[in-house]
């Protein structure tokens, strides 16, 4: 025995060299992954169809001790028979001898190991050691796959019987994780069937454990019933039922006990885990919940959390080898520069762009070298060009005896005063003390020289300027007289009639000054003769006026309707198209014109009505029929020879009468677009109001709203007559101002509105009552010369954020970037006092008091500072 066993045990030594990895780390987990004295659960697995095996493999479990090698598979056949009929008998019996029953198959199966162990000794005797291990080795192979799909696939039911047991643990003995409890399959063919029998879990049985890592990740799908709807959540396979039940408790606001989850349709009790339900690594399950109470407490509708702020440290597990992973600290920088994109690829699909790791991650910085290092200039030498005079050799010859030298050439040399270094070096700071001295002699006059040029520069700006505003005022002046000499538009005829009541309330108060009794009422009728002529002159004016503005607003329909269809191109250009509707209007128009042409002669006249007759035959109706009956009658008047003095109202008739037929929609279509009374009657009774002065139903557009008004009120013809007869304003002035100032705040383009707002009757009133006609820096009183700006232009203009100034102090003030340097306290003061009047009064306005609710708004929802990332930056306030 001693010799079989050694044998046994190299063959076991070799069969664990040659058994692949995976295999024993499988094992290991299983076994230290096995829970102590676990309690019995009854869970039943979701349906999935075992594949078939096509061969009959002997699997091989492998424990730390020895490898095993299984019973073959007719004898496992006969195990399995066996273990059915004993858990039908222990159906059929009592509850009570359950126990019982329990112990005698414990009894069993331990009996059956040791065989098994027997068998396995004799065959390791018989069969060659290299044999033993080459089959092992490939059972091993064989068996590890087919071990770790049931353990996805069917979830742990209840502990190991060599835990329960009294007895220890023999050495033999393989000490499995708790097994799932699965529904009987009966093999047909390739695939698996299931019966409707079940059995109860051997617990010395040795089915593998799942060997899913418990902290892994899997994906559950929640169908919250009876909405439908679908919460998708990451979860471990280590988290159990309870723990998603408390998760959605709180996001739900309901109780624990009234959150049931449902598997496959039926309930599965709160202890139960993810990787119990079959659920693999990265694998997807579905569960539905349910209300307990679903008429008093029904599942609410689940709205997942919006705001999500990402962490600045995050752990992220890498996986290093087949089975081992490793947790990698990430500390996440956020950087404020936008990300460059350096290469990288795209999906074709999803349109995804992934960078490469240079754009993701900042460059790593060389560590600071430790050797010094120095500047060009100290490793380099500079090279200079130095004129050195060397010594040199030379000889001289004097009279001698026998020699002979001519002195007729020499020179007789005396020496000067001797100058030092000091004395030289003197004269030389005194000569360039001098040269310094007319230096700036020169700088000076030629800066003088500037400034003289600027001040006559500056002097001619003035001058020009002066002149300019002169000649300004002098057309102004020159055009105002041109208007009430001859007025055309209803701002002239409004400035005339502001004129004669300006004149009345003069002369009104030199009467009432100089005259009394019986002499005042005769001034008073005489001034009232006198008013009465000038209203008679101005209404002959108006006539005159109206006639030429009728010539006027004819000519302007005809060419509105005669203008080709225009549109800009994306390359900047203009096109124009003309469309049939449009060429139709523009032969009306001509015939018009044409029509309406003297000195013609009588055979071009007679050419005109035989164009303008064929022209209106096209169509039959009262009103063609009538035309060509005049223009018949104006022909046979010609050829008698009549007189054109006689031929005026006839030929006005048939003007009339065919610019009648060219505003009919039916004969020139474009004229639709350009009636102001609708052809559809349908149309007519929108925005229809009533005027209380004249007693008439007038569209919108013929009454002229306020921003202090609350009702539709008098139309715009009962408006201009009351004013003539009474109150006699003349409003082009301020017409003017806001027209600049609607012009400035469209400059801005930052969305000023309330400058839109206003009329010309609430600018008097800000001009008037609130700054007193005058500008608050130089009091200058020329309402011509003045303009209303913003106050801070950081904020839209509005009546409590302007000034009253000059044009030019409008340009210097627009300037300023702070107004504190600019003005002094008293000034400032003085100026939000007026700002506080005119906020007192404008609010009371309809349009303008739902502007300051909405500014009120937007000021609470608002930070009043800069943010950083949704995070306000407080504001240091000024000391």
């Amino acid at each position: 025995m001693a010799d079989q066993e050694q044998k046994t045990e190299t063959a076991e030594e070799k069969t664990e060299e040659q058994t692949p990895a995976p295999v024993a780390e499988t094992t290991e987990e299983t076994n230290q992954g096995a829970p102590e004295n676990a309690p019995p659960q009854v869970t039943e697995p979701p349906p999935a169809a075992e594949p078939a095996a096509p061969e009959t493999v002997e699997p091989v479990v492998e424990t730390t001790q020895e490898t095993i090698a299984a019973p073959p598979a007719e004898e496992a056949k006969e195990e399995t028979t066996e273990k059915k009929a004993e858990e039908e008998e222990a159906k059929e019996e009592p509850k009570e001898e359950e126990k019982e029953v329990k112990e005698e198959a414990k009894e069993e199966v331990k009996e059956e190991a040791k065989e098994e162990k027997e068998e396995a000794k004799e065959e390791a005797k018989e069969e060659p050691k290299e044999e033993v291990t080459q089959e092992s080795t490939e059972a091993s192979k064989d068996a590890a796959p087919e071990g770790e799909k049931k353990s996805e696939e069917k979830p742990s039911e209840e502990s190991t019987g060599a835990e329960k047991s009294e007895e220890p643990p023999r050495e033999d003995t393989i000490q499995q994780a708790p097994a799932p409890t699965p529904q009987p399959t009966q093999t047909t063919g390739m695939g698996t069937m299931e019966t409707g029998e079940g059995h109860e879990t051997d617990p010395h049985a040795t089915t593998p454990r799942t060997t899913a890592n418990l902290e892994a990740t899997a994906t559950v799908k929640i169908v919250l019933m009876p909405s439908g709807q679908v919460v998708t959540l990451a979860c471990t396979l280590g988290q159990t039922l309870h723990q998603l039940k408390d998760h959605f408790s709180q996001e739900l606001k309901m109780p624990v006990q009234l959150i049931l989850l449902m598997f496959d349709g039926k309930a599965v009790e709160d202890t139960t885990t993810l990787a119990d339900l079959g659920v693999g690594p990265n694998g997807t399950v579905q569960l539905e919940m349910q209300s307990a109470d679903p008429v008093n407490t029904p599942i609410k509708t689940y709205r997942p959390r919006q705001e999500y702020h990402m962490p600045d440290v995050i752990t992220v597990r890498v996986q290093t080898d087949e089975n081992a992973y490793k947790d990698v600290v990430v500390e996440i920088e956020r950087a404020t520069r936008k990300k460059p994109y350096l290469g990288g690829y795209r999906h074709k699909k999803t349109g995804v762009l992934y960078h490469h790791a240079t754009a993701q991650t900042i460059k790593k910085q060389p560590p600071p070298s430790q050797v010094p290092r120095n500047c060009r200039d100290t490793q380099t030498v500079q090279q200079r060009h130095h004129v050195q005079q060397t010594t040199n050799d030379t000889s001289t010859q004097m009279t001698g005896i026998g020699v002979y030298v001519s002195n007729m050439e020499d020179k007789l040399m005396v020496p000067g005063k001797y100058t030092t270094a000091d004395e030289h070096h003197s004269m030389i700071f005194k000569k360039v003390i001098i040269i310094q001295k007319y230096h700036r002699r020169w700088l000076a006059k030629r800066y003088v020289e500037k400034l003289k040029q600027d001040k006559i520069q500056r002097l001619e700006w003035e001058r020009l300027e002066e002149l300019k505003k002169k000649k300004e005022k002098e057309e102004r002046i020159k055009k105002e007289f041109e208007r009430r000499m001859n007025p055309k538009t209803k701002e002239d005829f409004d400035l005339l009639y502001h004129a004669l009541e300006k004149w009345r309330q003069e002369e009104l108060e030199r009467i009432n000054g100089t005259s009394e009794g019986a002499e005042r009422k005769a001034a008073l009728c005489m001034l009232l003769d006198q008013e009465t002529q000038l209203i008679s002159a101005i209404g002959r004016h108006k006539l005159e006026a109206d006639s030429e503005n009728k010539e006027k607003r004819i000519q302007a329909f005809l060419s509105k309707a005669a203008a080709p269809k225009k549109w800009k191109g994306h390359d900047g250009k203009t096109t124009e198209m003309d469309t049939p509707y449009t060429i139709r209007a523009k032969e009306l128009r001509d015939i018009y014109n044409s029509i309406n042409m003297k000195y013609l002669t009588q055979d071009e006249r007679l050419d005109v009505l035989l164009t303008l007759k064929h022209t209106v035959k096209e169509h039959d109706c009262k009103l063609t029929q009538e035309i060509i009956e005049l223009i018949d009658r104006e022909a046979d008047l010609l050829m008698r020879g009549v007189r054109e003095g006689n031929l005026e109202g006839l030929r006005k008739r048939i003007s009339t009468l065919f610019l009648q037929y060219i505003k009919t929609p039916t004969f020139n279509p474009e004229a639709a677009k350009l009636l102001k009374v609708p052809q559809d009657p349908s149309v007519l009774r929108k925005n229809i109001y009533f005027c209380p002065s004249c007693n008439q139903y007038l569209p919108s557009t013929e009454f002229a709203l306020a921003s202090n008004s609350r009702t539709v009120g008098k139309c715009q013809r009962c408006t201009k007559i009351d004013n003539d007869a009474r109150t006699r304003q003349d409003y082009s002035t301020y017409t003017y101002m806001l027209k600049m100032l609607r012009r400035a705040e469209e400059r801005y383009s930052d969305g000023s509105r309330i400058a839109f707002l206003l009329q010309e009757q609430d600018l008097r009133y800000l001009v008037e009552k609130i700054w007193s006609c005058q500008s608050i820096l130089s009091a200058w009183d020329d309402i011509f010369d003045l303009v209303l700006s913003r106050w801070d232009k950081h904020q839209e203009w509005s009546p409590w954020n302007c000034i009253l100034l000059t044009k030019d102090e409008a340009a210097a003030h627009e300037r300023l970037h702070d107004l504190e340097e600019g003005y002094g306290l008293v000034f400032i003061q003085k100026v939000q006092q007026k700002h506080v009047l005119a906020r007192n009064y404008f609010s009371r306005l309809p349009g303008m008091a739902e502007h300051l609710r909405a500014k009120a708004n937007d000021r609470l929802t608002q930070p009043n500072g800069p943010a950083i990332s949704g995070q306000q930056v407080p504001v240091q306030s000024r000391a």
